[in-house]
């Protein structure tokens, strides 16, 4: 479903990710992994036509992905949410960005969407009161209500009380299981253990492991955070 192929990016002389290649098949569902600054919101950027990457390609279920691609309307995206406008409520702001998709509103997973959000009657509510996690939520919501069969959410959980990350990661296993593509970024690695079936891990922009979780936690003690720090130890300041 999600196939990168030798992805590199560079902001001027910083190189922020080099040769990368990930696949998520229908059913996965993949966390990337890797220290601040390793290139993950970059990557996920470059999966969802948001930067044009300087060499490499991308395709989700087999077509190329560039801004606007018409397989992005698949995509169920979190990266970087786009501008709200403050003086509009949640619900108002949701419409307006559905309204660039061109279909009728509501879209079919909306009262799912804003549950999963957590927003509750702070959907009605104007923009401009909302925390930095409710805004985060919002977008959250954005993501999900088209009911995608494809998912690139960059750390999704922000915001989130327990309860709420336990009914996403209910959500997304759903999901998976229907037959989705999910990629995730997280630094909550409990979590991504109970979550994941794959994992990537980049350091300095660079795929360093990627393969199903529980092939990488065989040969460990089955702690996902060891073997995670093992592989990035006395990297956090590598990367772009």
């Amino acid at each position: 479903m999600i196939e990168a192929d030798a992805l590199s990016k560079s902001y001027r002389r910083n190189r922020a990710v080099t040769q990368l290649s990930l696949r998520v098949e229908a059913g996965q569902i993949c966390a990337l992994l890797g220290p601040n600054g390793a290139g993950k919101t970059t990557t996920m950027r470059m999966l969802v036509g948001l930067t044009e990457p300087d060499a490499g390609s991308v395709r989700i279920a087999g077509s190329p992905v560039r801004l606007g691609a018409a397989v992005l309307g698949r995509v169920g995206a979190l990266i970087d949410g786009p501008a709200l406008v403050p003086h509009l409520s949640g619900i108002a702001n949701l419409r307006l960005l559905w309204a660039a998709s061109r279909r009728a509103w509501p879209p079919p997973a909306l009262d799912e969407a804003v549950e999963l959000a957590g927003l509750g009657r702070a959907i009605d509510r104007k923009v401009k009161g909302y925390s930095a996690g409710m805004k985060q939520r919002l977008m959250l919501a954005h993501a999900v209500m088209r009911s995608p069969d494809v998912f690139v959410l960059d750390e999704p959980a922000t915001g989130l009380d327990p309860a709420e990350v336990r009914a996403l990661r209910q959500y997304l296993a759903a999901r998976s299981a229907a037959g989705a593509a999910v990629l995730i970024s997280s630094h909550q690695l409990a979590e991504v253990q109970l979550l994941a079936s794959h994992i990537v891990v980049v350091v300095g922009g660079r795929l360093v492991m990627a393969g199903p979780l529980d092939d990488l936690l065989a040969d460990g003690d089955g702690s996902l955070e060891d073997v995670y720090l093992a592989l990035t130890e006395g990297s956090e300041h590598a990367a772009f």
